[in-house]
């Protein structure tokens, strides 16, 4: 079932009266019941002092006696005396708890089984039942308790104040409810009859029926929606009149797609030709076999060949796919707080195999820093950076890692001791396929898409990456830069 917007929050205005009109009155009947309570218990208090008091006098000054001789003796007296004075019916009661004087002997025995024992142990209590209040409070001479006094009084006085007060609030709360309900559903009315005019005013904008000035013109919420539906009724406008200026950019977006087109068919030529490689020294080793099937050096030339070969074809693939999917699936993106000394000194660790394979030493120089990135690009980013500086090394060179921290970057050098890049060239190695030394990249299996990916995935993690030539000694230095993570 649908409920309109009138309804629902003539509704609401309802239920929040409803609740705001009884939690006043509950909060105030709360009030005035404890506020009874209170002046209550403070006469009781002073009637039991004033009580207490003169029945110490009568302990001291009179015949000394025992404590349950002096209220089996003295207590009708003192009864009487005290319920004249207070205006109460007066009951006294000696320490072990039996009745010893009643101001009212005739009237009937209250019923004290659930409050005398408190009283016996030195503790004030009282008990209201109906409108007839029974208060009992020890009586103590030099902290031994003589017995207990127990006031007997009426309190339907207070209960038809309260009363009272409760049908004033029921009949009072009622008045005022319906009132404000008049008044809100009135003004929810109208408010709901502005939001209809609202409604159809988009509805004509839907249908090009556009508008010549705002619906409601008024200095509220309501006014400036009115005002903003208007303004979106001219942009609709605007935006039809410059469709022919979009044709512009279309041409631009089709140049762009062109020189991609130009771009896949330059990738593709460039991938088939590393293919052909590996694949012609395989297939002519293969012709060998088939010719001499018998020559045992043969063999194991054809099979050391063969294993190289097939190993570059397969890192040759794994990196064009890892390419492929760096510019294909940026989206597949998960960043957080990497800690970058942890990282590379793994990245060090998985390389030194390798570093050792070819003679090279790595050092490190590492410093503590949190950056922000997804953890998987980074351990690539750095395994391929640590992995060119060691395949074009020189023998017995060295790779040194080193990070330091700025204020809101992390910047990570890798250097080696190689022969290094010309400073022409340096752009160019983060191409597809460029290497700069294509003899030393086929002897070291290198297959030009390493920086290519390596450049792409730290785009991806909002870092950049460049070259430099150390000024103190030959080689390269590769620098990238990641943003820290911010401390909060």
């Amino acid at each position: 079932m649908r409920f309109s917007l009138k309804w629902k929050l003539t509704g609401f205005l309802a239920v929040l009266l409803v609740f705001a009109i009884g939690l006043l009155s509950f909060l105030v009947l709360q009030g005035i019941s404890n506020n009874q309570r209170r002046e209550m218990e403070h006469a009781m208090e002073q009637q039991a002092a004033v009580a207490e008091d003169r029945i110490l006098q009568m302990y001291v000054t009179g015949t000394q006696v025992d404590k349950e001789a002096f209220m089996r003796l003295q207590g009708p007296a003192l009864a009487r005396e005290l319920g004249n004075v207070s205006g109460m019916r007066v009951i006294l009661y000696d320490a072990k708890g039996k009745a010893t004087g009643d101001s009212l002997i005739m009237a009937e025995k209250p019923d004290v089984r659930r409050t005398l024992p408190f009283a016996l142990q030195n503790k004030i209590a009282y008990e209201i039942q109906g409108d007839v209040l029974d208060y009992l409070a020890p009586v103590v001479s030099d902290q031994q308790q003589l017995g207990v006094v127990h006031f007997q009084t009426s309190v339907g006085s207070q209960h038809l104040f309260y009363r009272s007060m409760l049908r004033l609030f029921l009949f009072a709360g009622a008045a005022v409810l319906i009132v404000s309900f008049m008044f809100g559903w009135i003004y929810m009315n109208r408010q709901a009859n502005a939001i209809h005019a609202l409604k159809n005013a988009t509805e004509r904008i839907r249908r090009g029926d556009y508008l010549a000035e705002p619906t409601l013109k008024r200095k509220d919420e309501l006014g400036d929606l009115s005002g903003g539906i208007f303004e979106m009724n001219r942009a609709i406008q605007a935006n039809v009149q410059s469709l022919q200026a979009e044709q512009e950019k279309l041409m631009e977006t089709l140049e762009t797609l062109r020189q991609l087109e130009k771009r896949q068919k330059d990738f593709i030529h460039n991938i088939s030709h590393e293919f052909k490689t590996p694949l012609t020294s395989i297939r002519a080793y293969a012709d060998l076999l088939h010719l001499y099937p018998d020559d045992p050096a043969l063999i194991q030339d054809a099979y050391a060949s063969i294993t190289k070969e097939t190993g570059r074809l397969y890192d040759l693939v794994e990196r064009v796919l890892h390419l492929a999917a760096a510019e294909k699936y940026a989206f597949d993106h998960h960043p957080e707080e990497v800690d970058l000394k942890e990282l590379l000194t793994d990245v060090c660790a998985r390389m030194k195999g390798k570093a050792e394979q070819f003679g090279i030493t790595i050092r490190q120089r590492l410093e503590p820093a949190v950056i922000v990135g997804d953890r998987n690009n980074l351990t690539h980013i750095f395994v391929n950076l640590l992995d060119n500086a060691i395949k074009y090394n020189v023998a017995q060179g060295e790779v040194t890692v080193s990070n330091a921290a700025g204020e809101e970057d992390a910047v990570v050098r890798i250097r080696d001791t190689g022969v290094g890049i010309p400073e022409e060239q340096r752009e160019l190695v983060f191409e597809p396929f460029y290497t700069v030394n294509h003899d030393r990249a086929r002897k070291s299996g290198g297959s030009g898409l390493g920086l290519a990916l390596v450049k792409q995935l730290t785009l991806q993690n909002d870092g950049r990456i460049g070259i430099e030539t150390p000024a103190d000694g030959p080689g390269t230095a590769f620098i990238v830069t990641f943003p820290l993570a911010r401390r909060h």
